[in-house]
């Protein structure tokens, strides 16, 4: 794609951000809520918070789809711009089911330990693949952030509370929670603290307006 056209279409992208979002919630204004996890660990720490996060949201009466990014194929974005920013992927992999699900979705939460001071591989690739579906995101959501780590120094954690920040202020999303759990790290550690307990509190509390 030219530059021009490219210009043409990222300004006709942005244009859908503004217009209303009309909630696809039903049931008495309950949400549809779409949890991405990205930890390979199937009992790891950080997938503790999403399935406590998860009982609390469905226990609320919320239709909750889970996305487990490290045992599912998304290739990374490759800017190609085949996708012009509102289109078709070049890639046909399990991506297709967070396309299929984010876009009517009222809330989107993010799910993942931290790896080298950032969000794990296999979620940014999923964040990454936004790209393709950028015009019909960039509108009103709710958004939640559930993080592990090792050490307990909370300034270690900003680096992802930056970029999760960062990505709600472009996408006009809102944050409605985080649960930020420090020194967990052998799989189960986190079982031992009180931050299973308030995932399960945050998914409970959860409200449409």
């Amino acid at each position: 794609m030219k530059r021009r056209e490219f210009i043409k279409t990222t300004l006709a992208a942005a244009a859908l951000s503004v217009l209303p979002r009309v909630s696809t919630a039903t049931n008495g204004g309950k949400m549809k809520i779409l949890v991405l996890t990205g930890s390979p660990r199937k009992n790891g720490n950080s997938n503790t918070l999403a399935d406590n996060f998860i009982k609390g949201a469905e226990e609320a009466g919320h239709e909750v789809v889970r996305f487990n990014a490290a045992f599912k194929e998304v290739h990374p974005c490759i800017g190609c711009n085949s996708c012009g920013m509102n289109g078709p992927c070049v890639f046909k992999d399990d991506f297709e089911f967070v396309r299929q699900h984010i876009v009517d979705a009222d809330m989107v939460v993010f799910v993942t330990p931290m790896y080298y001071f950032g969000i794990s591989a296999q979620l940014k690739a999923v964040i990454d693949r936004f790209y393709a579906v950028n015009g019909q995101i960039h509108r009103p959501k709710k958004a939640a952030l559930l993080m592990t780590y090792a050490n307990t120094a909370a300034l270690e954690a900003e680096p992802i509370k930056s970029h999760y920040k960062t990505l709600l202020n472009y996408l006009g999303w809102t944050d409605v929670g985080q649960i930020i759990a420090s020194g967990v790290w052998p799989v189960g550690a986190v079982n031992h603290t009180e931050y299973p307990r308030q995932a399960y509190e945050l998914g409970k509390s959860l409200k449409l307006a």
